[in-house]
């Protein structure tokens, strides 16, 4: 896991490292980048900033936040392809104005705000025409007003093309579909899962996965192809997704994590984290403009907390042995360098401020499929555990319910079934007793007691269509079906004479048994009763006796109550 988890972090800091996600733009790419930039108040004219010479700062590539108004100069006289589009990153903004300068001074423009800008069609951009450029333009203004995301100007460039429709995008967003469908994936796992464990890791899981596919779809342009949204909507939903994926997975590690496997405060904190971090993320989301020049640093910093929580319940649970934290750290660490790297983005000059998309999709995957893998591992493992308890359930049932002298079956093991056995065809009832046992433990001992109990057992010999039981002390009960059923029974009580003396030597005389034996038809007995037919055995057993034992006292019930019609029968062993 530690090798997995070491090239995982090679390939996600060499995707990181890539220009694509510096948003830099290649040698030979038709989209203008350069800009200059000049800060400015809501009550400048938008033709006073398209006229001014001075003050334009063009080394800058991340203008502040603080003025009201920023104002970025494009120059189209090095433009490869005539541009078509103003595109800049997805933002709150109170509006966008786009201004074209002409060789001859003459300026044209138009104003938007997000919900008459328009979407582009990949990678959490909006886009916005430029009025009316043609061959003789010069220039091209961008006007912001309340940006809240640096961002936004820091990737505002001109292009051609909606950078979604060339083929390269058309591609990746074709990549970003089908991510998307296996993201659908883990959502059918954990229903069948659930089904079976109803665990609440499941279920967060499934939450997890759901909003990591809702930032996917919101941030790439897929939302774009599926349903007609606003960029003020797509903002809006993005934000949700995002506070729901870090709360989810917060709430995932809370309950998936196995107990006695992270230190309880750490435990008890992510809830409160899960809850903290739904509440920033709606506040940044419903709220944007709110202390707007500070409001996107405050975002950032206040999510510097959770970042180190999850990084100390991580090395927490590992260094406590945890097998689910190995799951989740293969999952959390690419996500975990993407927030790590848009922090130093958005917080210091280290780098400029950056979504790193392509590594945040790659870390979507690497951490569906790593807790998927880890959901699969808990529920085989809880399965295992619990068929386990399960078979030790029916071990301990299985010794419960079988005397451990004889290995016959004992008396709870045929109350409660006895009406089932009754419909399955055992409707014959033989209770056997045997005679001056008593004599054998007082003369012999015990021990002796015991061997001939065994081999009484052995003389019972159950089998598909008879089961045999030892009721307590030295009384047995054979359960019959099939044809012959009284004749099977007696042969086995005539039997235990003989299989007694070839197990057992040394007695001074033949051990006999008596048998009281009811047949309970189900036409007589619908519902058999077993208090009913043990009682109706007892007492044909007490006659058996009476009668001088070593014989069988039968009878067949024809309804219920019955006249009782006797037969008699059996050999007397001199």
């Amino acid at each position: 896991m530690g090798r997995v988890l070491a090239f995982l972090a090679l390939l996600l800091a060499g995707l990181a490292a890539r220009p694509a996600l510096a948003q830099e733009a290649p040698q030979d790419s038709p989209a203008i980048h350069a800009f200059c930039s000049l800060p400015a108040t809501l009550d400048t004219p938008l033709e006073a900033l398209a006229t001014t010479t001075g003050g334009w700062d063009c080394e800058d590539r991340e203008p502040s936040l603080g003025p009201e108004r920023m104002a970025l100069r494009f120059d189209l006289s090095g433009a490869t392809q005539q541009p078509n589009f103003l595109i800049a990153r997805r933002a709150t903004l109170d509006a966008v104005h786009v201004l074209v300068r002409d060789r001859d001074g003459a300026t044209r423009g138009a104003s938007f705000t997000l919900d008459t800008a328009y979407p582009a069609h990949i990678g959490g951009f909006f886009k916005v025409p430029l009025p009316g450029l043609n061959a003789n333009s010069t220039q091209v203004f961008a006007v912001f007003d309340g940006v809240t995301q640096p961002i936004t100007f820091s990737q505002a460039h001109l292009a051609p093309d909606d950078p979604g429709d060339d083929p390269a995008g058309r591609k990746l967003l074709l990549a970003l579909a089908a991510l998307s469908g296996m993201l659908l994936l883990p959502l059918f796992f954990n229903l069948a899962f659930y089904r079976v464990l109803r665990q609440s890791f499941v279920l967060w899981h499934s939450l997890l996965t759901l909003a990591i596919l809702g930032q996917i779809v919101f941030n790439s342009g897929l939302s774009i192809h599926i349903v007609d949204l606003s960029v003020t909507t797509i903002n809006a939903a993005y934000g949700v997704a995002f506070g729901v994926a870090v709360a989810s997975a917060a709430m995932f590690a809370w309950s998936y994590i196995e107990p006695g496997k992270l230190d309880p405060r750490l435990r008890r904190t992510l809830p409160l984290a899960a809850a903290y971090v739904v509440a920033i993320n709606l506040a940044q989301t419903f709220f944007p403009t709110v202390h707007r020049e500070s409001q996107s640093y405050l975002f950032y910093i206040a999510h510097i907390p959770i970042l180190l929580l999850f990084v100390a319940v991580l090395v927490d649970a590992l260094r406590r042995g945890s097998r689910a934290a190995k799951f989740q750290a293969a999952g959390w660490i690419p996500l975990l360098l993407v927030g790590l790297l848009r922090l130093l983005g958005q917080l210091t000059p280290l780098m400029a401020p950056t979504d790193a998309l392509m590594l945040f999709y790659v870390g979507t995957v690497l951490e569906v499929l790593a807790t998927t893998m880890g959901v699969a591992d808990r529920f085989l493992a809880l399965r295992l555990e619990r068929d386990r308890a399960q078979a030790e359930a029916l071990s301990l049932e299985k010794l419960a319910e079988h005397d451990a002298l004889t290995g016959l079956m004992n008396r709870r093991a045929i109350g409660s079934r006895f009406d089932e056995l009754h419909q399955a065809g055992f409707d014959c009832f033989a209770l056997i007793d045997l005679d001056h046992f008593k004599r054998i433990n007082d003369s012999f001992g015990h021990e002796v007691g015991d061997q001939v109990l065994r081999a009484t057992a052995k003389a019972l010999s159950p089998d598909r269509d008879t089961m045999a039981l030892r009721m307590g002390g030295e009384e047995f009960l054979l359960l019959l079906r099939g044809e012959k059923a009284q004749e099977r029974a007696e042969q086995r009580r005539q039997a235990i004479t003989s299989r007694v003396a070839s197990m057992v030597p040394g007695l001074d005389s033949p051990v006999t048994a008596s048998m009281g034996l009811v047949e309970i038809p189900r036409s007589a007995m619908k519902r058999a009763d077993f208090g009913y037919a043990y009682s109706s055995a007892d007492k044909l057993l007490y006659e058996a006796k009476e009668a001088g034992r070593n014989r069988t006292v039968a009878q067949r019930l024809q309804g219920f109550p019955v006249e009782r019609r006797r037969q008699a029968r059996g050999r007397e062993v001199a």
